[in-house]
């Protein structure tokens, strides 16, 4: 039977002409503070002056790495994205040595000259790099990027050629001009702001899975090149399964009957598998059966399905493997158990989320065929 459930709406991008900057404390009374850059509001800088040098001395300095308070109503530990690997069986890791290899790459800030920065820091600011539980092991990868957007610089490049026109009696040519922009790049880089991201990785040893909580591919790369510089040798393997996901996701909609502890829900996406991709999407409606088949016999596979596992998690498989958009549902939220402080809460919730989502993997690859020997 398919099942109804909640679709999560993602805000579109916006970009706004400015940057807001607020003041909040680090801590009640602390009488320090700090500035932070609102995620929903970084944007290019506008800029209203065409003087260069007045421009850059309003930019303001770089926020120190603090993070707005956590809310205590949503589980502290939940990971939104998996993308999903198996450790081999040179897996042999202690939390100590793994902390050892990490170490390897701290995260620094960057220089007043790069444009990027990336390295390992602790999940919880009174841990270690590494926060180990009865097996499973929590570590974050931090990347630093400076917000220099190609309409400043050409801005800035435009009224610095205006200047050397007028010393020169001729526009700068197409070199020229190029040198220009090269040259207010490293001027305006040591004053932009500086971005940080956080991408966490789960490590259960005793399931062997390594997991990492990011969207986008590129993410996942940064991690996996952060790994090998630390890591040797590489303890990390791609998951393969009998089924492919889309062909497997194909055949549960066809049949209109999902596999063992899943039931399939109103998000999903059809597409060509010639050279046109043309893709067809359902949000917040079921498919039915005629349509499928009508779309299965004109060459398309089902590469992306909403689905909800035991009535706890929900998520969106695709036909790369990857789980998206994933939730813990209300009777997870309504078993959690209150602990006494904000780190007792935390090993908690990750504890709940390591076996959930242990149990979720396990019988995802049993419906995809068990796995793939390579």
């Amino acid at each position: 039977m398919r099942s109804p459930i909640g679709a999560v709406v993602r805000p579109a991008s916006k970009i706004i002409t400015a940057v807001a900057v607020s003041k909040r404390p680090v801590a009640p009374g602390s009488g320090s503070s700090f500035l932070w850059l609102s995620s929903r509001r970084l944007a290019h800088f506008a800029v209203g002056s065409t003087t260069p040098s007045h421009t850059i001395d309003s930019f303001a300095s770089r926020p120190p790495q603090v993070a707005p308070p956590s809310n205590q109503k949503n589980f502290f530990m939940w990971f939104k994205n998996l993308r999903v690997y198996r450790l081999s069986p040179t897996w042999d890791f202690t939390p100590e040595a793994l902390e050892a290899a990490l170490e390897k790459l701290t995260f620094r800030p960057g220089s007043a000259s790069d444009m990027t920065s990336l390295g390992w820091t602790p999940p919880r600011p009174e841990s270690g790099l590494v926060h180990a539980l009865d097996g499973q092991y929590l570590f974050n990868l931090r990347v630093e990027k400076k917000l220099l957007p190609t309409t400043v610089i050409n801005q800035f490049a435009r009224a610095r050629a205006a200047e050397i026109e007028e010393q020169q009696g001729y526009r700068p040519g197409r070199k020229q001009m190029k040198e220009i922009k090269e040259q207010m790049t490293d001027e305006l880089l040591p004053k932009a702001f500086s971005i940080y991201r956080d991408t966490r990785v789960w490590v259960d040893t005793r399931n062997r899975w390594l997991v990492v909580d990011a969207a986008a591919a590129a993410k996942c790369d940064e991690v996996m090149g952060a790994l090998a510089k630390v890591l040797d040798p590489f303890p990390v393997v791609p998951l393969y399964t009998e089924m492919s996901p889309a062909s497997a996701m194909t055949n549960w909609l066809i049949s209109d009957e999902a596999p063992a502890n899943f039931s399939i829900d109103q998000d999903t996406e059809l597409r060509s598998t010639n050279e046109t991709r043309a893709a067809i999407r359902y949000v917040r409606q079921t498919v039915e059966l005629d349509e499928v088949r009508k779309h299965v016999e004109a060459g398309k596979q089902c590469t992306r399905l909403a689905l909800t596992w035991a009535d706890r998690v929900s998520f969106v498989l695709t036909d790369g493997l990857d789980l998206k958009r994933v939730a813990p549902l209300d009777v997870l939220q309504e078993g959690r158990i209150p602990a006494g402080d904000e780190a007792e809460q935390f090993d908690s919730d990750f504890m709940l989320m390591c076996g959930e989502l242990s149990q979720l993997l396990d019988d995802l690859l049993a419906a995809l065929g068990g796995e793939k020997n390579t």
